[in-house]
């Protein structure tokens, strides 16, 4: 009997961005990944506002412990394992701190072959070479009574959402605009259906809940 459901959570600007464009983590030293930097940081700045961002992520004692927080914790703890693409996860293990900020098993969609990655606090990264699938059915096997976060990048996201594998998503728009980016939405299949769940407003983001429509 499955309990799991799967779901992702995501920051968006509001022409539906989740990253803007030219990351480029091999050169995280030159002007134009400074500039990138500055606008991503727009998407994130809510969240480096908020007591749990700042206490999971290392990045020191103090922080708002409101509404936005709550969600924030609530997803964290909702979340028994995570998926991810490999540029994901080839940008955290630079950036990541060595306690990495998961605390569960986390599978890494990716054609490189490697050994399992086992980190302080928890975390331990597996290295799946066999697609979507394969890696949904070894995340069910280990989320316990917990869910199942597709945690990203956007294609991944888009490939388990047009398999019909999501459950439901949160998408945090932030009211910044950026033109080019990394969209969450290409190429969907236009039979998906949705609805809203919940909507939640906050000064500085908009959270909103979507259940898929299953038939």
């Amino acid at each position: 009997m499955q309990t799991s459901k799967v779901f992702f959570d995501v920051v968006m600007s509001l022409d539906g961005f989740i990253a803007p464009e030219g990351m480029d983590m091999a050169h995280a030293d030159d002007p134009e990944y400074k500039q990138w930097m500055n606008k991503w940081m727009q998407l994130q700045h809510w969240m480096f506002q908020q007591k749990f961002f700042r206490e999971n992520l290392n990045l020191g004692e103090g922080g708002e412990t409101g509404q936005d927080n709550r969600l924030l914790e609530a997803t964290f703890q909702r979340t028994g394992v995570s998926i991810m693409a490999k540029n994901m996860f080839t940008g955290g293990e630079r950036f990541w701190p060595e306690e990495a900020p998961f605390h569960t098993p986390v599978f890494v969609l990716t054609d490189q072959i490697r050994q399992p990655w086992v980190r302080p606090g928890g975390t331990t990264f597996y290295f799946v070479n066999d697609g979507i699938e394969s890696a949904l059915h070894q995340a069910r096997e280990v989320a316990g009574n917990r869910d199942i976060r597709i945690a990203g990048g956007a294609n991944a996201i888009q490939q388990y959402l047009n398999a019909g594998l999501i459950d439901e998503f949160t998408i945090h728009y932030v009211p910044v605009f950026f033109g080019h980016g990394t969209p969450l939405f290409t190429k969907m299949n236009p039979d998906i259906k949705v609805k809203v769940r919940e909507a939640i407003p906050s000064q500085e983001v908009a959270h909103i809940t979507y259940e898929v429509e299953k038939e």
